[in-house]
């Protein structure tokens, strides 16, 4: 038995998630189909994380273990041509018995994007988030300042949340904006936080409250005060999933 760690890119607009759920369409039982296919194994998928339905991945990790012969520099190829077009898989590699994608991983980094302005982009539509009116990046980027370190981030968690601790360490919160496209008349801003772990729903409630940070409706200060409260009910709302895309996985 081999275990094989792969990439896999993926754009979750048709898909209800990463993990497999009861007569749901997700991307775990997409890649479990395909290899079945490739090797005739049954053949269960590990992750570095879940993702929700619509949201995205550029660089999602996954490891499985498999008995097939097929040469590694080939895993990527053959399961390219069984996967639909919405879902990648890049650099394939045998891993220690002992790797699991989600356990070994130290840091990740989500993107959540905002297109502002009179119109958004029909190109991008499935991975912006629209806001018609101009936000106040300036606060924003203030707002971001009080996330980095170790918090307690119960007010930026779903309630639905089963986790024992809400505590996290965001290493970098930093905000990127794109020049104005004189064609469509409105830009990108991108979110990105880089953290050891996110809560469940913790990225999408805190691009939730950084709109309305930049709408005027909260001050950039508001959120140390969000933080200190430790309740869902101080911080926005929960952004729409197909803003956010997991950007990035680093390992040890």
């Amino acid at each position: 038995m081999r275990n094989i760690c792969m990439t896999v890119s993926y754009d979750g607009t048709a898909y209800c998630g990463f993990q497999t759920q009861p007569n749901q369409n997700t991307i775990q039982d997409v890649l479990e189909r395909a290899l079945l296919s490739l090797t005739g194994e049954t053949i269960k998928v590990t992750s570095s994380g879940r993702t929700d339905a619509g949201v995205h991945a550029r660089c999602q990790v996954i490891n499985y273990f498999t008995a097939s012969k097929i040469p590694v520099e080939r895993w990527c190829m053959a399961l390219n041509t069984l996967l639909p077009a919405d879902i990648l898989v890049s650099g394939a590699k045998v891993v220690d018995d002992d790797f699991h994608s989600r356990r070994a991983a130290v840091q990740k980094t989500y993107r959540y994007t905002i297109r502002c302005g009179k119109h958004p982009d029909v190109f991008k539509r499935h991975l912006e988030f629209y806001h018609p009116t101009p936000l106040n990046t300036e606060e924003m980027r203030a707002g971001l300042e009080y996330l980095i370190g170790e918090h307690d981030f119960t007010s930026f968690c779903s309630i639905r949340s089963t986790k024992l601790s809400n505590i996290r360490t965001v290493y970098e919160a930093r905000m990127e904006c794109e020049l104005l496209d004189p064609i469509l008349q409105s830009y990108a801003i991108h979110i990105y936080l880089t953290g050891n772990g996110f809560l469940y729903n913790m990225v999408r409630i805190i691009a939730g409250t950084l709109i309305q940070v930049g709408e005027g409706k909260r001050s950039s200060e508001s959120v140390k005060d969000i933080l200190d409260a430790r309740n869902r009910a101080s911080a926005g709302p929960t952004a729409m999933s197909h803003g956010l895309t997991l950007w990035e996985v680093l390992y040890r």
